[in-house]
């Protein structure tokens, strides 16, 4: 299984399909916008003109977009995936979107005799870049063990989470656990320059005992020194969070910090910085 279709190009897709060729795969891509696929055109990818085009002749397909009705377009499009799809092929969507889309597209393909896993991930550029991604995949268990190499071309932590659908929840429940790590941290750093501490110093020191955490490592310094330059973008947290506040109202829950986070990031979003990274959080309390 050597030859692999990948869609979507941008601040993700880009690294991993640098990752998938340089693990020797055979990429196709196809992306919205051609001019993003320069780096990976560059190192030897072919470009197709349509998800249909990028899917034909493909051992397995794997896409990377932004929002579920991204992912609805191009699987169920008039020249999307599913029209192009043959038995046998695997078919993996990366995107994080929802468990019910992913379910859909596990139906469709079983009725044309392809696979389906989804396959969201967690790790943002730095792990697409290292190749370090946590992996949180839902399918067929078989399907899954077939995928294994492709998913270990580009990440660490890969883990069958169930039936279809099941990596779609794991990482809403990582995006839920995220909500409540970044605005801890934004709150910690609020406190500490109200009282006129050394921001640096405070983190380091923090974060070396119970309180650390990725977001306080990764993007507290990023809070501090005002680099809000995109690891993770604002408007795609959002999607991510609205997602997972619909699928816990459907099971009767009230999860109340992911839904403050939520209203917190749209305030920004609604002042125009959708596009900066998650770490722009701190400018929410920089307004207060």
């Amino acid at each position: 299984m050597k030859k692999i279709g990948f869609i979507g190009i941008g601040v993700m897709g880009g690294p991993m399909a640098l990752n998938l060729m340089r693990a020797g795969y055979d990429l196709t891509v196809y992306s919205r916008t051609k001019a993003k696929c320069e780096e990976v055109l560059a190192a030897g990818a072919q470009w197709a003109d349509s998800p249909a085009a990028c899917t034909e002749g493909q051992d397995a397909v794997l896409t990377m977009v932004g929002y579920p009705k991204d992912v609805e377009e191009v699987y169920f499009g008039e020249r999307g995936i599913l029209s192009a799809a043959k038995p046998g092929m695997l078919l993996i969507d990366m995107t994080t979107t929802s468990p019910k889309l992913s379910e859909r597209i596990y139906a469709a393909a079983k009725q044309i005799g392809a696979d389906a896993l989804d396959a969201p991930v967690s790790g943002g550029d730095t792990g697409a870049k290292a190749g370090t991604l946590a992996i949180m995949v839902g399918g067929e268990e078989a399907v899954f063990e077939r995928a294994k190499p492709i998913f270990e071309a580009m990440g660490k932590n890969i883990v069958y989470e169930g039936p279809a659908g099941s990596g779609q929840h794991t990482k809403m429940a990582n995006q839920i656990a995220i909500a409540g790590a970044v605005s801890g941290v934004c709150e910690a750093i609020a406190y500490g320059r109200a009282e006129g501490l050394d921001l640096d110093r405070m983190l380091a020191t923090i974060g070396s005992g119970a309180a650390g955490s990725w977001q306080m490592s990764g993007n507290g310094p990023k809070m501090v020194s005002g680099d809000f330059a995109p690891g993770f973008y604002i408007k795609h947290f959002i999607k991510d969070m609205r997602i997972a506040d619909e699928e816990a109202r459907d099971k009767g829950l009230s999860l109340e910090m992911l839904a403050e986070v939520l209203r917190m990031y749209r305030a920004l979003d609604e002042c125009g910085m959708g596009d900066l990274g998650t770490q722009a959080l701190i400018r929410y309390y920089d307004q207060e």
